[in-house]
């Protein structure tokens, strides 16, 4: 899952969102700085990232592209999951998808004090660029890819020509995406009531 799915698992909970949006940037002790929903999202986070791993949907989208891109597979999987969830939008939420990403965005930006240091560098670009909207546009899908592979370059990861592989197995890709999703729906619902936060997703 990526940067909008997480956000939307994160339910009706800022501090949850907060947690979710950074926790790939947080090691450690460092979790200490943070307060208890803070914490709880970053742990909500990192179990809908296990959850994700071992989920054999996820394991079969990463199959069809392992040739071309080897250990980058899950994190290209990942993205192809973050367009069909901004392009199939309305079916797994009642709130507009660009009113959604405002309120992300802001919430971010107003606790911006907070943010590690990798996700301060990250914010300003998904604000200008509208990542989570623009998810669902195969422009905005080379823009994210084309800086992932010139970040990775001493890699070789090749993560330039994902939205072509895309293209190639769009209608397979969007099946897996269809089929998984709604458990991970349920699963996020299940973690987060345990931590006692309230549910924004309309039910399936």
């Amino acid at each position: 899952m990526n940067f909008l799915a997480h956000a939307f698992l994160s339910g009706d909970d800022d501090e949850i969102l907060i947690g979710n949006f950074i926790a790939d940037a947080v090691k450690g002790n460092r979790l200490e700085q943070f307060n208890n929903g803070v914490r709880e999202g970053i742990s909500l986070h990192r179990k809908i990232d296990s959850f994700t791993d071992h989920h054999p949907v996820f394991i079969r989208s990463k199959h069809r592209i392992q040739e071309e891109y080897g250990k980058f597979s899950g994190v290209v999987i990942d993205i192809y999951y973050d367009h069909f969830l901004a392009l199939d939008w309305d079916i797994y939420s009642d709130n507009e998808l660009s009113e959604f990403a405002l309120h992300v965005y802001d919430l971010m930006l107003r606790n911006y004090i907070l943010l590690p240091a990798r996700s301060k560098r990250i914010l300003p670009y998904m604000v200008i660029h509208n990542w989570l909207v623009g998810y669902s546009r195969f422009k905005d899908l080379q823009w994210v890819f084309n800086g992932m592979s010139r970040r990775s370059r001493k890699y070789n990861s090749g993560m330039e020509g994902a939205v072509e592989s895309l293209r190639k197995h769009y209608s397979a890709f969007h099946e897996d995406f269809k089929e998984f999703f709604p458990e991970m729906i349920a699963y996020a619902k299940d973690l987060r009531e345990e931590l006692g936060a309230k549910d924004l997703s309309r039910p399936l």
